[in-house]
């Protein structure tokens, strides 16, 4: 089945107001950031977003939420936002904060079928007894707060431990990006931008795929592939200029050491400090 569409706004056909979104990526790293900004142009809005994080101020899920198209967070990692926290504090925003490895199995979870789960994480916290803020009201007081969850002792190595039950995940649409797909929608993802990318997927009853790189049924080598075409709906072929924007979340660069010439080869220069800056 050739899963191709040959634009943004048909790859983020049926997103309405209000929909859930599992959306892959950490930090910048392998966010969907065409399908992000296509859903921004469409005026979409009252949106739940289920992702490690929310992007930065201006980029990624960070344009949504800079225009309150977002309605309600669940993630792990919320620090380099800024809007994000005055957006929470200021009762503008419900956010569901979740262990990043809970996180992750959450989705991972309601893509295999399986409706709750298990974990040791938690256990002895609000995580497990409640009482988390969820959403605060404009005067700073707690509107909505955490449920307490079903806790279970299991024998765990021949000792008693408490378990906390935490429910799976499902989105209306799951947004990934990949490094490269087919027109049946294996994907296959480059290093550490495969992060969230798989467990957003397999989450999304409908799943949306950018991908930097399209092949022909066939060309990825079987072995090779990291989600099979099972949990992909659509597929988008990105243009070379929108496959090489990548943004960095955070950079820090410090001069580089004067070069010693005493140490240096025949016919080496070193470098002015403008130069350096240059290379």
């Amino acid at each position: 089945m050739d899963k191709v569409v040959s634009t943004a706004a048909d790859a983020i056909d049926g997103i309405v107001d209000g929909s859930s979104l599992s959306v892959g990526g950490f930090g910048l790293c392998g966010i969907p950031s065409v399908l992000i900004a296509a859903i921004h142009d469409a005026g979409v809005k009252d949106l739940e977003a289920i992702s490690n994080n929310c992007g930065v101020d201006d980029w990624g899920l960070g344009i949504l939420l800079k225009d309150k198209r977002i309605r309600r967070m669940v993630s792990s990692y919320v620090g380099e936002n800024k809007e994000f926290e005055r957006q929470y504090l200021s009762g503008e925003l419900e956010v569901e904060l979740t262990p990043q490895g809970t996180l992750a199995e959450r989705l991972r979870a309601g893509g295999s079928g399986i409706p709750a789960f298990y974990t040791v994480t938690g256990a002895g916290t609000q995580v497990a007894e409640g009482g988390l803020p969820w959403l605060y009201a404009a005067d700073g007081t707690v509107a909505k707060s955490s449920p307490a969850k079903e806790t279970k002792v299991f024998e765990v190595d021949g000792q008693d431990k408490e378990f906390v039950l935490e429910r799976a995940i499902v989105a209306d649409f799951g947004l990934v990006r990949a490094w490269k797909g087919d027109r049946h929608g294996n994907l296959v993802f480059n290093q550490s931008a495969r992060n969230f990318n798989p467990l957003a997927a397999m989450a999304g009853r409908v799943t949306v795929a950018e991908v930097e790189e399209l092949v022909e049924p066939g060309e990825l080598d079987p072995d090779s592939i990291h989600l099979p075409g099972i949990y992909v709906h659509r597929v988008l072929p990105l243009t070379a200029d929108q496959a090489k924007e990548k943004r960095i979340e955070r950079r820090t660069v410090r001069p580089r050491p004067e070069a010693n010439p005493s140490a240096a080869g025949a016919g080496s220069e070193s470098l002015s400090s403008t130069d350096r800056q240059e290379a």
